[in-house]
């Protein structure tokens, strides 16, 4: 294969291989002088120009989050009281607001809880705004913004917390995929999503674990450009990369320290503050990192790439983690600084008697005793429940969730059903293993990074719990919150591969064989269709997504899996 040949296939598929003989004989930077890039390492540090189509792309984003945000809000309030586990959690979050840490207002104590407390503290802002009410406790307290339904109040901030993961997505896919139109299609599709909605309408957690989890990985993917732009100016400048030590890497000021990376620290821990299974992203997240910056200095040019990442971005890594434990803890503030949180004192806590004495080290010992019994209750939870699943069915909606039912009302027939099930939209859900299989093979047929990057994402959203499923341990379908919106990113990067065979990020130029005017337009009318008939299905089953009174026999034919789904 001749140079030119070589330079135009790792063009095509996007791959980070150092420039060839052909590129260093045109290239002052690669062979030691000058400043200027040549067109095949340009685009291999190319990055998207945020300024690029930036108001109508607002605009367009703007739009799909207004869906997003209607669709959460409207109707927030009903059904009236707390379903399915709000009614741990909107209580632990109105105990938290009250006393700093979770209370039992009905035995007048702590609450022994198992899940670390900032989704709560979330929760509990939306019940300090607007109201929180408890008629077993019979507490009832005006919100201090304003007075609504105590539903809305406690339902608040997941509603928030899904939109924002509607702008995230929309933003991180446009700049993934260079296309607003790709961005957008996975925000709409996302907004959509009838598992996403109902989790976006319910004080639960696990919104916000997505949440968090999906802003990390745009911090990353920001660090990643952010990087790439470094190297750039410096070959720019005139750097050798082939110069042993800090002669030559770009030079370093706090300017360009990794600020997102460290971002992204902050947000994995408060992922792991809402809860632990955040810490299945740390790895991968940081496997990401380690081979975008190998990959930055194979298209540089630098002899050894692998060993110049490990040292200089180790301990960026390190400070990322440091920053991500010191988030975690701050998160348990109000158990640390009062004495009223359970196991809290060591009269509470006979393992380590005397230890709250010590103001610094006591708490904190007995906050990590709290957190291995927390610990084992986790991993001795295997009894048996209704709505219980395993990894293997989530994908294929074998058992969804059902938070609401009711069968009283008057809906103009002989017999009336009301719920609220956990179901993603059946036509966007049976496509993510499909769209899976198809980017595995997109992305090693293009070595493309966006492909691998989205796989891995959703292998550490997915596969812990396959391992968890061994020993039988009791497991529900709303565990796989955090890969959701990278299973739509993967559904998106197959849409934009039919709408055009070049690669989806459009790192090449377009190669001899790319699309006609014609392919584009029947690839953008498969990929359109598509995303009408997700709403389609979206708008046949909002009913039982709201818990709207319909007609017994209405709500049976919405259960297509009526085995599995009852």
């Amino acid at each position: 294969m001749t140079s030119a040949s070589t330079a135009q296939s790792a063009n095509a598929s996007g791959s980070a291989a150092g420039p060839t003989n052909a590129d260093q004989a045109t290239n002052p930077a690669a062979s030691g002088g000058g400043g200027r890039i040549p067109a095949v390492v340009r685009r291999r540090l190319d990055t998207v120009d945020a300024r690029l189509d930036r108001g109508r792309a607002w605009l367009a984003t703007g739009v799909v989050v207004a869906i997003a945000a209607i669709l959460r809000f409207v109707g927030l309030s009903g059904p009236n009281g707390k379903i399915f586990d709000e009614i741990y959690y909107a209580r632990d979050a109105y105990g938290l607001i009250d006393r700093g840490v979770e209370w039992n207002y009905k035995d007048n104590g702590p609450s022994y809880v198992v899940h670390p407390p900032l989704g709560k503290w979330l929760i509990g802002l939306g019940e300090w705004a607007f109201g929180y009410q408890d008629a077993e406790t019979k507490i009832s307290v005006p919100g201090h913004l304003m007075t609504t339904a105590p539903e809305f109040g406690w339902r608040f901030a997941a509603a928030v917390a899904g939109t924002l993961s509607v702008l995230l997505l929309v933003r991180i896919g446009r700049r993934m995929f260079r296309s607003t139109t790709l961005g957008c299609a996975a925000g709409l599709l996302l907004a959509l999503d009838g598992f996403h909605f109902v989790l976006s309408r319910t004080a639960l957690l696990d919104i916000f674990l997505l949440l968090f989890v999906l802003a990390a990985f745009g911090a990353l993917v920001l660090d990643r450009d952010a990087r790439r732009r470094r190297w750039a100016r410096a070959l720019e400048a005139g750097l050798d990369p082939t110069l042993p030590g800090r002669a030559g890497r770009p030079p370093s000021t706090w300017r360009d320290w990794p600020w997102w990376r460290l971002a992204a620290g902050v947000l994995l821990g408060c992922a792991c503050a809402v809860k632990w299974s955040g810490l299945y992203f740390v790895p991968a997240f940081a496997l990401l990192v380690l081979l975008w910056e190998v990959g930055v200095r194979r298209s540089a040019g630098a002899r050894r790439p692998w060993r110049d990442a490990l040292l200089d971005e180790l301990p960026w890594l390190l400070a990322a983690g440091a920053l991500m434990v010191v988030t975690y803890v701050l998160t348990w503030s109000g158990w640390l600084l009062g004495d009223e949180g359970y196991y809290r004192l060591a009269e509470r806590y006979p393992n380590t008697p005397g230890l709250s004495d010590t103001p610094v080290i006591g708490p904190l010992i007995n906050l990590w005793e709290y957190h291995k019994a927390a610990y084992g209750f986790h991993t001795q939870l295997d009894d048996p429940h209704k709505y219980q699943s395993w990894p293997w069915q989530w994908l294929l909606l074998g058992r969804p969730v059902a938070f609401y039912w009711s069968g009283d009302g008057n809906c103009g027939a002989p017999s009336c059903a009301s719920e609220i099930l956990l179901l993603g939209t059946p036509l966007l859900w049976w496509s993510f293993l499909p769209a899976l299989v198809a980017t595995v093979w997109l992305g090693l047929a293009r070595r493309d990074w966006r492909a691998g990057a989205i796989v891995l994402s959703v292998a550490a959203g997915l596969l812990p719990w396959f391992w968890f499923a061994l020993d039988g341990r009791t497991m529900f379908s709303f565990y796989a919150a955090p890969a959701v919106p990278f299973l739509v990113l993967a559904v998106v990067y197959v849409l934009g591969a039919i709408v055009s065979p070049a690669p989806v990020a459009g790192t090449a130029p377009p190669p001899s064989t790319e699309a006609t005017a014609d392919r584009r337009l029947v690839g953008g009318i498969i990929a359109g269709a598509y995303v009408l008939l997700v709403a389609l299905c979206f708008g046949y089953f909002y009913p039982i997504f709201v818990g709207r009174l319909m007609a017994y026999a209405d709500w049976s034919a919405r259960m297509w899996l009526d085995g599995r789904w009852i």
